[in-house]
């Protein structure tokens, strides 16, 4: 497992990392590593996606999202709004 250090940490983030992992009952190392670990996630979240296959519907997304939207709003007796 490697190891991490960080330098200049601004003071109120220091306090604020150290005030959370305390109320949390967490080491600050727990939640940093938890912090970065959901940050990468996040930005390796756009090249998952891409390699997903694709998915032909038939028809396009925003002709299924007003169909939706005339469907829901005969089930709450507002008519047809289109």
């Amino acid at each position: 497992m490697g190891n991490l250090h960080v330098r200049n940490i601004p003071d109120d983030v220091y306090e604020r990392l150290r005030r959370y992992a305390r109320e949390n009952d967490r080491t600050m190392s727990s939640v940093v590593i938890s912090a970065l670990e959901r940050e990468l996630a996040q930005l390796e979240w756009p090249q998952r996606i891409a390699r997903l296959p694709k998915t032909d519907l038939g028809v396009d997304a925003a002709t299924l999202i007003a169909e939706e939207r005339r469907r829901r709003d005969r089930e709450l007796g507002l008519g047809d709004a289109s």
